[in-house]
This record gives structure tokens, C-alpha cells and sequence, in this order.
């Protein structure tokens, strides 16, 4: 989503770092192409206004005038008021006797049914009881498809169809709550617009009987601007106390998320960052002030392997590095999972120094380049797949035409794979080294290797 901003942002501070000492004027130009950034970014323009001017104060001042660093000094100033910009990180208030209610709000199709099913799997997976309220009664399907996503996640879903009043179906969803001792009562409420009157009575009356902890503004990242003007609106009915933010993984320019904290002094509290139930991530400034100054985001990226590789994934690939038996089994094993981080482009994009090859990664021919290699590996016997070496050009003849791939595109993969094996028997061999002179077990290098030989793939087949 910032992927625009943040090309923008680079060349200015590149500018910057070629001209050594910085003097006023320079900070001044400077500034004026980050303004104009920010504003294509589709910024608030009075929070740009306020956001440069903090910058230009700190950095026409004596941290950055007599550093040895200067343009290193300008973007840590850009970042830390990056930070300050987004606010502080807010966790969710579930304090107090059980269950606590939470309400999803919203305008229609912003998402909110898809959001509460979301926000059930991470209380659940967080050892909570969540029950899942539909309270939706006007939107064709919409209590089905809560009922659906209720299934697929294993969180029982509480609905009386749509004949019954909102507030009425809330109230009994309380009730059964506190008798089945469910610990979170998730409302996915109609989409509605701001200004319109009967509607947002309906939507006071059922926060007079839920009473939530927590009223949850869903803003879909693609509105721009009018993100703040919905924001608003809302919290002047029903006093929100978080946004979370859908479809950040899209192409939208990003200035909703960096101007809606700012207007309406409501934090954000999660970002929904894909389509699947498990792309809910809590909102950490630091984090996206980093992703968008291009700086990466290891924190998120290690977090995302932690829940998709198993610890016992991982053990068995230290094995196989000490080991220096790393196969074309074990690729397919380790490209799998990399596929469960999400986007090939997502994922460089989150690695320091690979985020800036990433503009150069065409997505879709990255994913494509991903596949065929998959296709090569499952068109071999496994007897090749875990002895390379017997690949002679009958065989390779047979799986390019099993897998829809040139011989060429099988050379290659095979060229690289080498290339791949010699580095993680490296790492092996690093780790055992390690480990026996230090007294300690676990080298956790189990990916180590894999980066630069995926990368040769995204870039294409020769």
C-alpha cells in the first residue's frame, strides 16, 4: 500500500546523503518533495502541514547541522515523527468480568463480517472463548456467511435471522454468553452510513445493551480521505474506541492510515493485511513507520514464521543442515511454507536491504516463477527428488513435459538448487562448528540458504 510513499521517501533522503553537510536550504528542498509525497499519498493535507513542520524544526536544529551523519540524522527525525504520527500502540480492553462485548462498525463492504470471524480466530488462538454475534440483519447472506466463517474456525456463531431487532439479538447473545461462559461477545453489526440517522439510532440502542468494552470502526483502506470523514462521523454517534483498517495489502496510496489517528485522536488497533482468516495483524507504529521509510520489518516477518513453522519444522531442518543432506523434498517443504507468510513481495519487502529489489520483483511473475517451480519438483519421482545427481537429460526431458516447463527452466532450477545446497551445507556445517566449540545445541539457520537462490527464481527463468 505504501510502496509509492515509500520510493518517493527514498530518493529524497538518497538526494540528501550525497550532499555530505546539510545546510538550511537543502533541508528546506528536502522537505518540500516529502510534502508532496505525502499529499500524493493522499495525507491529510493539515497533518502534513503540522508533520513537516515538526520535522523541519528538529532538523534544521544542531542534531542534524553538526552530526558527521546528517541525511542518517534527517531520517531518523522523519521516522521518529512517523511514529508520533501514528500513535501509540493500543491492545484490546477486555478487562472485567466476562464476557465483554465488542462491536464491529462500519460503512457496507468494508468488511466487518470477514473482520469478526478474523478477530475470533486471534482471541481463540489468545485462550479466550470468543462467541460470534450476527447482528447483521439487513445485508442478503450476511448472517450465512458469519455462520460459514464460524465453521471454518471452530467459534460457535449466535443468530435468530432477520426478523428480529439488532439490539434484542445482541441482548440475547449476552445472556447465552454468561450462561455458557464465553469470555468475548464479537457483534458484527449492518453496514451503515454515517449521516444517516435511523440507522445509527439503531446502532445507540444496541450499545446501550451491550454495554462493549470495545466499538471497533472497520475503515476499508481504499476510501482515502473520506476514512476520516467516516471516522468522525461515527465516533460523534457512537464514541468509537479503535479502527482497524482493511486492505492494507492493496494498492490504495496509504494516507488513511496515516491520517485518521491524527483527526480523530482514535487509535488503530489492527491492520488486516490479506484475505485469509489469519491475516489480522496488531497495529505496531514502529513497525510501518519502518516499512514505509523502506527499512524492513523483521519483527513482523519472524512473527508471521513463528505461527505458520512449526517448532518441530524447524528442529528437523537444523537436522538436515548439520547433516548436509538438504534435498529437493526439503525445497518443496521450505517453499510451502514460505508461501504461508504470504506474498513473495510482501515478505522481501520486510527483509532490510532486499526491500529495495522489491520494486523491481513484478509480483505476479514472482508468484508464477514460485509455481512453475513447485510443478518441476512434483513432475519428479521421488527417488529424484531426493538424488539429484541421477538427473540425466531423459529425465529432465520427462518432467519439463510433466510440468508444462521448458528443459531449460529445469536446468536452471537444478543450477540453482546446487548453487543452494553447497551454501546450506555451509550453514551446517557453521552451526555444527558453533555448537561444539560454544557447548550449546540449536543454530536456528534452518532458512539460511534460501534467499538468494528464491531469488534468482522471482527474477525469472533463463
Amino acid at each position: 500500500m505504501f510502496e509509492s510513499l515509500t520510493d518517493k521517501l527514498q530518493s529524497v533522503f538518497d538526494k540528501l546523503a550525497r550532499q555530505g553537510k546539510l545546510s538550511e536550504n537543502d533541508v528546506n528542498l528536502a522537505l518540500r518533495e516529502v510534502r508532496l509525497a505525502l499529499l500524493e499519498a493522499d495525507v491529510n493535507f493539515k497533518v502534513v502541514k503540522d508533520f513537516v513542520e515538526r520535522v523541519r524544526v528538529r532538523a534544521v536544529g544542531k542534531e542534524v547541522m553538526e552530526s558527521l551523519t546528517p541525511a542518517q540524522q534527517v531520517v531518523k527525525i522523519v521516522n521518529d515523527e512517523l511514529i508520533e504520527l501514528l500513535g501509540k500502540p493500543a491492545a484490546l480492553n477486555l478487562s472485567g468480568q466476562p464476557p465483554q462485548a465488542i462491536m464491529l462498525v462500519g460503512l457496507q463492504g468494508a468488511g466487518k463480517t470477514t473482520m469478526a470471524a478474523k478477530l475470533a480466530l486471534r482471541l481463540r488462538k489468545n485462550g479466550q472463548r470468543p462467541l460470534l454475534v450476527a447482528a447483521d440483519i439487513y445485508r442478503p447472506a450476511a448472517i450465512q456467511q458469519l455462520e460459514i466463517l464460524g465453521k471454518q474456525i471452530d467459534v460457535p456463531v449466535h443468530s435468530e435471522g432477520s426478523q428480529v431487532p439488532a439490539a434484542t439479538i445482541a441482548k440475547n447473545a449476552l445472556r447465552l454468553a454468561r450462561e455458557k461462559a464465553y469470555t468475548a461477545v464479537i457483534l458484527d453489526t449492518a453496514g451503515r452510513l454515517q449521516i444517516d440517522d435511523q440507522m445509527m439510532q439503531e446502532l445507540e440502542q444496541v450499545r446501550m445493551v451491550a454495554r462493549p468494552s470495545e466499538v471497533l470502526l472497520v475503515v476499508d483502506a481504499m476510501t482515502g480521505q473520506e476514512a476520516v470523514n467516516v471516522a468522525q462521523g461515527f465516533n460523534t454517534r457512537v464514541p468509537i474506541t479503535g479502527l482497524i483498517m482493511t486492505k492494507i495489502d492493496g494498492d490504495a496510496r496509504g494516507g488513511a492510515a496515516l491520517s485518521v489517528r491524527q483527526v480523530t485522536g482514535v487509535p488503530i488497533k489492527f491492520l488486516g493485511t490479506g484475505e485469509k482468516l489469519a491475516d489480522l495483524e496488531p497495529f505496531q507504529p514502529e513497525r510501518l513507520a519502518s516499512r514505509i521509510l523502506g527499512m524492513g520489518d523483521v519483527l513482523t516477518l519472524i512473527e508471521r514464521a513463528q505461527d505458520a513453522i512449526s517448532e518441530d519444522d524447524a528442529l528437523a531442518m537444523e537436522k538436515k543442515l548439520q547433516e548436509g543432506s538438504f534435498d529437493f523434498e526439503d525445497f518443496l517443504d521450505q517453499l510451502q511454507q514460505i508461501k504461508k507468510l504470504g506474498p513473495i513481495t510482501d515478505i522481501l519487502g520486510m527483509i532490510p536491504g532486499v526491500n529495495r529489489m522489491v520494486k523491481e520483483i513484478d509480483s505476479q511473475s514472482a508468484e508464477g516463477n514460485l509455481k512453475k517451480t513447485e510443478a518441476i519438483i512434483n513432475s519428479m519421482t521421488r527417488q529424484e527428488r531426493r538424488s539429484p545427481d541421477i538427473l540425466n537429460g531423459s529425465r529432465r526431458r520427462r518432467i519439463a513435459a510433466g510440468s508444462g516447463a521448458t528443459v531449460e527452466d529445469v536446468n536452471t532450477l537444478v543450477k540453482q538448487f546446487r548453487e543452494m545446497q553447497k551454501l546450506m551445507k555451509q550453514l551446517g556445517i557453521m552451526g555444527a562448528g558453533r555448537s561444539k566449540k560454544k557447548g550449546k545445541g540449536r543454530n536456528r539457520g534452518g532458512g539460511g540458504g534460501l534467499p538468494r537462490g528464491l531469488a534468482d527464481m522471482f527474477g525469472g527463468f533463463n
